[in-house]
This record gives C-alpha cells, sequence and structure tokens, in this order.
C-alpha cells in the first residue's frame, strides 16, 4: 500500500463517539492542535443504544463532565425531549438527573461543535495502525495510507474494533448501528503487547410508533420544573414528550423459553462477557423464572421519527422470534419492527494497563478512553474521554497528570475503580459505587471542580466567574439564616399544621430548617428579609444544614482516606519487600499503584500486605535519612 505524510499535530483521537468528542474538544479548547479520525462522520456523538442521557450516578457524571468544561451536559440541554429526576424519594445524594434526547438532533449538535472548534480537524478514516518507536507514540496510520504524526494519541474505539453482530443464527462483522467496523487494528495493538479482551453488549428493537396502542399502556411524563444538565444554564422550557410503561407477561416468557436455543446468549455463539446489571430479555427470564412480568419503557427516539425504543428489551433472538414475543405484550399487539436488536462483541483492554491519567503503563504518550477500557455506557465514555484529552494535553506540556481521586469525583470513582481493580464485565457506573456519595453530588459538581478545570485552562472564565458567584452567595445565605430568629409565636401555628413541636423560645432559621419536616421554601412567610435567590444556591444551604451531622462524619472519613493517598509510593522493588503473599506481589507489579490508598484497593491485596508495605516504606524513609 502506498503510504502518503498527511499532517503534523500535537494529540490525535481514534474515534468521534462520546469518549471521542470530549478528549477532542479538551483538547482543542487547552489550545493543542488536535486531529479527530473516525471511521464515519454519520457516527460522531452517535447513540447506538438508547436514546437518553443520565440516569441513576450516571448522570452525576454529566454534571461533574459539565463543570469541568466538558460538552455532554450543553448538548444534551440543547436537544432533550423529556426530562426527569430520578430517586427524588430519596436523599440528594442519589438524586440523578436523566433526559431523553432527540438522538439525531443530539449527533447534529455536536457535530456542529466539533466542525467548528478551533485547532481541531474532524477527518473521515479508518486508523490501522499506531505508530511507535522505542515506547513512545509518534502517530497513525489510516488504512488508505495516510499518515499522521502526533505527539499524543487517544485511543477511543468504542465497540467498532472488531465489532461482531448477533441475531439469532445470523453472525456478521459489523459496527454498532450497521456501521462499518475497524478490523485492522486490533492486530497493531496486540503487536504493541496491549493486551486485548472481547466484551458484550446489546440494544433492543426500535418499532414503529404508527402500530402502538397507547390505551393500553401507561404515560409517564418529565418533571414539570426541569433541571438543566449544564451549570452554565439556569432554567430551560421546552414542550416534551410522553414516554410509555407497558409489561411482559407469562406468555410472552413462554414464547422465549421456546426458543432459548435460537438465541445467540445460549447457542455458544457469542464469546464476549456481557453485563450483569444490563441482561437481554432472555437472560432476565432464565435467571428469574419466578418474575411473572418485567416492565418495558416504550422512549421515542426524536421528535422527526417514528422510532420507538423498547427500553428493556435488549436480545439477541432472531427477528421472526423478537416480533412475536412483542406481540404478545399490551399495547405492541400489532407492533411492526424498524430495527431488529441485536448483541454485538468487540474488542476492548484490561484497563489495568493504564495509568490513572488513562495513560498505558508501558507506550508514551498513547491513551485509552470509553468502551475500549471495559465499560459501558455513554456517560461512562464521556467522562473518559474529557480526562484522557486533558491528560494528553499536559503529558505535552510537561506538567503534572489531572487526576481525580474517589473524594473529589464519580470520575475519580470510575478511573479508579477500572485502573485498579480492573472489570471482568462492561463497567457501569452507579452510586453504590462511591463511599463518599452525600459529598460527592450532583448538584454540587460545580462547586467541587470548576475551579480545577479553570486552573488547568479548560473551564471558561464565564463558568468559572458564575462558581465563584454562586460560592460568595451561598456564603452569604448561610451566615443570613444562621443569625436570623424567628418569633415562637409567629411560627408555633405553622409548626402545628406540618406535624412539628411548638417551640417556647426563639429559633434561628438554620435551627428551623435541621427539622425533618421543614424546608426552606415552606417558611417565606416568616423570612421577611429572605433575598431572591436562585433554587440551586438555596438548596445547597438546606442541604449543609440538614445533613450536617452526615456531611462531617464523611469528611472526617475523606480525611482519614487521604492520609493513604498521599503517602506515595516512588521506586519500590516488590521483590524486596519481605513478608508480602505471592499474589500482592504480583498485583502490585502488575498495577504499579501510585499510592498506598491505591495498593489498598487493588483485589488480592490484603489489609496485611499494606501493613507489610508500609513498614517497608518507612524502613526506607528513615534509610534514606541516616
Amino acid at each position: 500500500m502506498e503510504t502518503f505524510f498527511a499532517g503534523n499535530y500535537d494529540v490525535i483521537v481514534v474515534g468521534a463517539g462520546h469518549a471521542g468528542v470530549e478528549a477532542a474538544l479538551a483538547s482543542a479548547r487547552m489550545n493543542k492542535k488536535t486531529l479527530m479520525l473516525t471511521i464515519n462522520l454519520d457516527s460522531i456523538a452517535m447513540m447506538p443504544c438508547n436514546p437518553s442521557i443520565g440516569g441513576t450516578g450516571k448522570g452525576h457524571l454529566v454534571r461533574e463532565i459539565d463543570a469541568l468544561g466538558g460538552e455532554m451536559g450543553i448538548n444534551i440541554d440543547k436537544t432533550f425531549i423529556q426530562s426527569k429526576m430520578l430517586n427524588t424519594a430519596k436523599g440528594p445524594a442519589v438524586h440523578s438527573l436523566r433526559a431523553q434526547a432527540d438522538k439525531v438532533k443530539y449527533h447534529i449538535e455536536m457535530k456542529k461543535v466539533v466542525e467548528n472548534c478551533p485547532l481541531l480537524d474532524v477527518k473521515q478514516a479508518e486508523v490501522s495502525e499506531i505508530i511507535i518507536e522505542d515506547y513512545k507514540v509518534k502517530g497513525v496510520i489510516t488504512t488508505i495510507g495516510s499518515i499522521y504524526h502526533g505527539k499524543a494519541v487517544v485511543l477511543a474505539t468504542g465497540t467498532y474494533l472488531g465489532g461482531k453482530i448477533f441475531i439469532g443464527s445470523a453472525v456478521f462483522q459489523s459496527g454498532p448501528n450497521g456501521l462499518a467496523p475497524s478490523l485492522k487494528l486490533t492486530d497493531n495493538l496486540k503487536t504493541n503487547a496491549i493486551d486485548l479482551r472481547r466484551f458484550k453488549t446489546g440494544t433492543p428493537a426500535r418499532v414503529n410508533s404508527r402500530t402502538l396502542n397507547y390505551d393500553k399502556m401507561q404515560r409517564e411524563d418529565g418533571d414539570q420544573k426541569i433541571v438543566p444538565f449544564s451549570f452554565l444554564n439556569d432554567q430551560l422550557d421546552i414542550e416534551q414528550v410522553p414516554c410509555w410503561l407497558t409489561y411482559t407477561n407469562t406468555t410472552t416468557h413462554t414464547i422465549i423459553e421456546t426458543n432459548f436455543h435460537r438465541s445467540a446468549l445460549f447457542s455458544g455463539e457469542i464469546e464476549g462477557t456481557g453485563p450483569r446489571y444490563c441482561p437481554s430479555i432472555e437472560d432476565k427470564i432464565n435467571r428469574f423464572s419466578d418474575k411473572n412480568r418485567h416492565q418495558l419503557f416504550i422512549e421515542p427516539e426524536g421528535l422527526d421519527t417514528n422510532e420507538m425504543y423498547v427500553q428493556g428489551m435488549s436480545t439477541s433472538m432472531p427477528e421472526d422470534v423478537q416480533l412475536a414475543f412483542m406481540r404478545t405484550i399490551p399495547g405492541l399487539e400489532n407492533v411492526e419492527i424498524m430495527r431488529p436488536a441485536y448483541a454485538i462483541e468487540y474488542d476492548c483492554i484490561d484497563p489495568t494497563q493504564l495509568k490513572l491519567s488513562l495513560e498505558f503503563k508501558n507506550i508514551d504518550g498513547l491513551f485509552s478512553a470509553g468502551q475500549f477500557n471495559g465499560s459501558s455506557g455513554y456517560e461512562e465514555a464521556a467522562a473518559q474521554g474529557l480526562i484522557a484529552g486533558i491528560n494528553a494535553v499536559l503529558k505535552i506540556d510537561n506538567k503534572e497528570p489531572f487526576i481525580l481521586d474517589r473524594s473529589e469525583a464519580y470520575i475519580g470513582v470510575l478511573i479508579d475503580d477500572l485502573v485498579t481493580k480492573g472489570t471482568e464485565e462492561p463497567y457501569r457506573m452507579m452510586t453504590s459505587r462511591s463511599e463518599y456519595r452525600l459529598l460527592l453530588r450532583q448538584d454540587n459538581a460545580d462547586l467541587r471542580l470548576t475551579e480545577k478545570a479553570y486552573q488547568i485552562g479548560l473551564a471558561s472564565k464565564e463558568r468559572y466567574d458564575k462558581v465563584v458567584h454562586k460560592v460568595q452567595a451561598i456564603k452569604e445565605e448561610m451566615e443570613r439564616i444562621e443569625n436570623t430568629l424567628i418569633k415562637a409565636k409567629d411560627i408555633n401555628p405553622f409548626l402545628l399544621e406540618n406535624g412539628s413541636s411548638e417551640l417556647r423560645d426563639s429559633i434561628t432559621i438554620a435551627n428551623l430548617l435541621k427539622r425533618p419536616e421543614i424546608f426552606y421554601d415552606m417558611i417565606n412567610q416568616f423570612d421577611i428579609n429572605r433575598p431572591d435567590l436562585r433554587e440551586d444556591i438555596w438548596k445547597q444551604c438546606e442541604i449543609s444544614i440538614k445533613y450536617q451531622g452526615y456531611i462531617e462524619k464523611q469528611l472526617r472519613q475523606v480525611e482519614k482516606f487521604k492520609s493513604l493517598e498521599n503517602k506515595k509510593i516512588i521506586d519500590i522493588n516488590y521483590n524486596d519487600v519481605e513478608g508480602l503473599r505471592i499474589e500482592a506481589r504480583q498485583k502490585l507489579k502488575a498495577i504499579q499503584p501510585n499510592s498506598v490508598g491505591q495498593a489498598s484497593r487493588i483485589s488480592g491485596v490484603s489489609p496485611a500486605d499494606i501493613s507489610v508495605l508500609l513498614v517497608y516504606m518507612d524502613y526506607k524513609r528513615r534509610s534514606k535519612n541516616v
């Protein structure tokens, strides 16, 4: 094949999905000449699976991406068609925003952003080779012979690498949504000693909205009061569209059970490991045979299409079986399939090969992000892409990497879990994965992260100034409510009406808000000097007061966590550490943790091993001081 030199870049991003676009935008916005390559320009920020952004745990990631200067939150605010805050019956730590997207508009708007971003070139090409010399990345080569030189490369191949589709007995090579797969890069990565594995995911059928009977399904509307994803938006107001709830039944299950043998999942065709938390419908029925029904949400894919997404019914069954069992479901009796469900198998890496910066340990300047790292979901991908793009720039500038730890962000939890613990199945972010979730709420992501992003040159001055003003407003309001008294005789009737005990003496607003049944927006009539504040400001005050004891407890836990994180591990030969178990020694050598804290989270490293390591580190320190 003839080759030709096509250009020099600082950062080259391979892939233009949710990880790729965030990586490329971060790099370009940090003033680096950036190239983003994709097999098909029509796949930029494509949503090959569910038409939504956010959800439990995932909404936290989107808010953090936005606080750091990323694009996902801004883009979904432009293109959503329904918005809902999940888990509102629980505490604020697990409140999670989720928005249905017009998926075509989401793609179009993101494509506009990347195409018009200064210093960012977007080109359609399949990368077949990463140029690596002396364990240092030098650029990429495409399948048509174009050679691009780069100081850093970010791999964000998603589910395209070695993509294989399964629909019953039909098996063929393909990327998601009928697009071309990447078939040549895998061998090149293996040649460079990158450890690959096969994972699997899947997506439900898309059905024709004109063939549904909505009278037989339960209507699910969005929230009347819309909470934006982006902290740059104070409010949004659009006419939302409904989703619909229905259920499988015993007849549905019987058809599926009868055809288990025709599922690619059970026939042995699929080699890759799929996600336990998001099983296919046949897997659900096989594993939960005691359940008579499973819920399904029928979700619109956009305003200008008849396609509806059947959430909860991922499958690799043949199309005739898909049609048969769907027609047993209330509201879907006459359904017509527009795109059949499928499973997709793809190549990804063992993420323990990466540093916390998402750079490969053994290849200088090569970074990795998204589903290629063994995660699942648009939000997890975008979060990693953003961090990989930031760190590619910092690497070029010879600066320390930008690393968020577990106490600072859900993004820190996500990356630490992948890099330190690894994953044996596609990894999904959930609120339960965070030890400090009361501190890492989605509502305070800007207060936690925007200053950090501004310092590294990613968050804009406008965004930073907005946070500074918000911090000041919160401080002033906290001082006011801690010092403003309400007389007992004025508020006692109100307290009795709301099931709260009477007062004998005056009380500060802050102490009043400590009562679980009393909220800030209930006491306007008694708080006559209240300033006109945005809800996000007074909500911060309310949460700080109501959860003060719990927040202080978590802060003390963070202090203990930081004490181990701050014990850095530098130049230790684990073969010299007497008393370490063989498994611990092997794991520590493989992972090469940055700190004792990270070492303590490695699977196979016990508390006793950590004690041995601490003793050895203390011995080394004292030896140097002698």
